[in-house]
């Protein structure tokens, strides 16, 4: 069985890069409180505009998905689950409302990571949740040719349990004994969780629902806000790709966790970031509603839909929204792309 030991690996994980990122999510957390103290009723908002955008970005990533419109009304558990798809991700709303509410009652613990598995396929029917894998698995790649490649090969079936066992005992020790970083032991964590593959389907999933209850257990919420699964949706190439570096030689006991802590660290950093844009445009008493929305686009780098213009205002009705886009694009402010549900928008920045 492959040895997981966190401690000796520090020294080689706190890069410059690795300690620049870590300094800025302390310097945001430092801030957290007066964002989550800001305009408490649009905060709501954002929380349940989030839960949407995590419960789809987390789903899509496995290629399960249903319309925008049934999953809202998932989401905010308005209707029954219909498909197989819309089952998994019932499954997911359940096991994501349960870390938003309940995470400092939640250990990191075998028996718990079975349960909250179990809830992920608990409308899906079927034995798929709540056991650990009965054969073995891999993580492959099939490209458009239906060519098969193997990634990786995680650990046999029969030495899942032992290593799960060992994998929560590591964590739970290190980060109670220890003065590591708990950012630091949480993308190791999931990239060990991820290498030992322990069930035959969800892992992915488990591990993004993961990732939130260990940031939520050392006081980091911003993924309550900002989705999380969103950003590692959006950038799910650099996603795997750090993922293959960082699980090189894990057998072994040689891989680098490097790649996959910078880039997971990267996406806390986003999020804050995302976040403290969205707390100071909205706290901000002198701007009108459409005055936001234009700010909001002047911000955004590259296209923003009229999707991601209601999650960063939530209180603002769809029929101001879309005046004030045919108002911005009336006076060349704004460039329209595509059309019809794939349209988006961009500042045009030659009026600069």
């Amino acid at each position: 069985m492959r040895l997981i030991e966190y401690e000796s690996r520090i020294n080689q994980i706190l890069t410059p890069e690795v300690v620049a990122l870590l300094t800025t999510i302390h310097e945001y957390r430092g801030k957290q409180n007066l964002f989550m103290q800001a305009k408490p009723d649009t905060l709501d908002q954002l929380t349940e505009i989030a839960k949407i955008q995590s419960t789809d970005a987390s789903n899509r990533i496995e290629g399960i998905f249903t319309t925008e419109e049934r999953l809202r009304k998932l989401v905010m558990e308005k209707t029954t689950p219909k498909s197989r798809n819309e089952k998994e991700i019932a499954g997911y709303r359940d096991v994501l409302n349960t870390i938003h509410n309940s995470y400092e009652f939640i250990p990191i613990k075998p028996s718990i990571l079975l349960q909250l598995h179990r809830d992920l396929y608990k409308y899906a029917g079927g034995d798929t949740g709540g056991r650990f894998k009965l054969a073995d698995n891999e993580i492959a790649e099939i490209d458009s040719e239906g060519n098969k490649t193997v990634r990786f090969v995680p650990v046999e079936a029969w030495e899942t349990s032992e290593n799960i066992d060992l994998l929560c005992d590591v964590y739970s020790k290190t980060l109670a004994n220890t003065d590591i970083d708990p950012l630091l032991l949480m993308p190791m964590f999931i990239l060990d969780f991820l290498c030992i593959h322990p069930f035959s389907d969800g892992n992915g999933r488990m591990s993004r629902l993961l990732t939130l209850l260990l940031l939520y257990k050392s006081d980091y919420f911003v993924g309550k806000y900002i989705s999380i699964e969103k950003t590692i949706n959006d950038t799910k190439e650099t996603y795997y790709e750090v993922l293959q570096e960082s699980s090189y030689s894990w057998h072994e006991e040689t891989n680098d966790y490097v790649p996959f802590i910078t880039y997971m660290l990267g996406v806390i950093v986003a999020a804050y970031r995302e976040f403290e844009s969205r707390v100071n445009l909205l706290s901000n008493k002198d701007l009108s509603k459409p005055d936001l929305i234009r700010e909001i686009i002047k911000n955004k780098l590259g296209n923003i839909t009229v999707s991601e213009i209601k999650a960063n205002c939530p209180d603002v009705s769809d029929t101001t929204i879309h005046r004030t886009l045919r108002s911005l694009q009336n006076n060349g402010d704004i460039i329209k792309i595509g059309g019809g549900r794939y349209s988006s928008y961009t500042w045009n920045r030659e009026k600069d």
